[in-house]
């Protein structure tokens, strides 16, 4: 959605003619139809009888006559021009120069109810078809990088389980229900924990495991930025969009897919092998043993947070970081990469604010 001017309801309706008319729908967008007055179907006076108001309920009314979603897609496309400001939004608007500094924001958790229509989403952008395995489509397709980027990252909810990746016996390897990442890896945990201990004394222990806790929530962002979101340097083939599609554009294309939000026990292996190996090349064994429990830990968490995030009702804190983690799939994939934190994106200037450009294609 591209950003768009706020308009006051006095300026809505003072454009109440036939040479200039305005209507909104919802009580939101505001759309100048003026051009459409001639091509309307019922005649253009019905809809100057309507000129400067709000349109919702006449277009919703199964009586005169209910639009289809193609009638909306149209507005959109083509007579959107402002937002309708609310009270709050009209006072600072009577302060401010500027008033594309406000944008269309979307209520994130708002997005996570509403299912695609998977016909009419393939014919519409001639992206992936939801009704058929996705990988294969993805190798075989001739998309732009651009084009690739564009649709990955806007959402859309299969509303149907999970859609199919490989369409066949690897289907079940790219499913993990979360409550397996906890019951799998902390009884390794606790033993990465006891091997530490047979070498070092607990007060040695709880600093190195704290420190290896730490060291996660870095590499947590860093992974998350610099290799789930590798968008910007992705090869131009179409072999490296079917890799960045299974790493993590499959989680920003379909977000609510509870199978596929932790990853699989496969996958931690091969990620997690090389950092294992790094702590023992840079402390001495026992240390590395503590600093790799704490590590690990941070992992676990991070893995079910995430899970927690979209589909759990939070307490207060963590309520804020659900919204600033559905504000990076919603409003800006290219900000907030802190899953469990935004402290990595404080650090580094990638934090997502109130004031963040919306994302690109969204």
């Amino acid at each position: 959605m591209t950003n768009l001017p706020l308009l006051t309801r006095k300026e809505v309706e003072s454009h109440n003619t036939k040479s200039s008319c305005y209507v909104t729908v919802d009580n939101l967008k505001v759309y100048d139809v003026s051009s459409f007055l001639e091509e309307h179907p019922g005649g253009g006076d019905l809809i100057v009888d309507f000129a400067g108001k709000d349109v919702t309920e006449i277009m919703g009314d199964l009586v005169s006559h209910e639009h289809s979603e193609a009638a909306y897609e149209m507005l959109d496309e083509l007579y959107l021009v402002g937002i309708l400001a609310t009270p709050e939004q009209e006072a600072k608007l009577l302060t401010r120069e500027n008033r594309h500094d406000f944008k269309l924001e979307k209520n994130a958790e708002d997005e996570l109810t509403v299912t695609t229509d998977f016909t009419r989403d393939y014919k519409t952008n001639q992206f992936l078809d939801l009704n058929k395995p996705l990988l294969m489509q993805v190798l075989r397709a001739k998309w732009t990088k651009e084009f690739y980027l564009e649709q990955v990252h806007k959402p859309r909810h299969y509303g149907n389980g999970s859609a199919p990746i490989f369409g066949n016996i690897l289907e079940p390897l790219s499913k993990t229900p979360w409550f397996v990442v906890p019951c799998l890896w902390i009884p390794v945990d606790l033993y990465c924990i006891y091997l530490s201990a047979q070498g070092l004394p607990f007060y040695c222990i709880i600093p190195m495991f704290a420190f290896g806790l730490f060291v996660w929530t870095f590499i947590e962002y860093g992974l998350h930025r610099f290799a789930f979101h590798l968008d910007d340097h992705l090869p131009r083939y179409q072999v490296a969009y079917a890799l960045h599609f299974l790493l993590h554009g499959v989680h920003h294309y379909l977000p609510m897919d509870k199978m596929r939000l932790v990853l699989p026990p496969t996958l931690g292996v091969i990620l997690i092998t090389p950092f294992y190996f790094l702590a023992f090349a840079l402390f001495p064994y026992y240390w590395a043993y503590a600093g790799f429990a704490g590590a690990f830990l941070g992992y676990i968490m991070y893995d079910c947070t995430h899970y927690f995030l979209h589909h759990m009702n939070l307490p207060p804190y963590f309520k804020a970081l659900k919204k600033y983690h559905l504000d990076h799939h919603y409003k800006n994939y290219e900000l907030g990469f802190g899953v469990t934190s935004s402290f990595w994106d404080k650090v580094f200037n990638t934090e997502l604010v109130e004031t963040s450009v919306k994302s690109k294609g969204l």
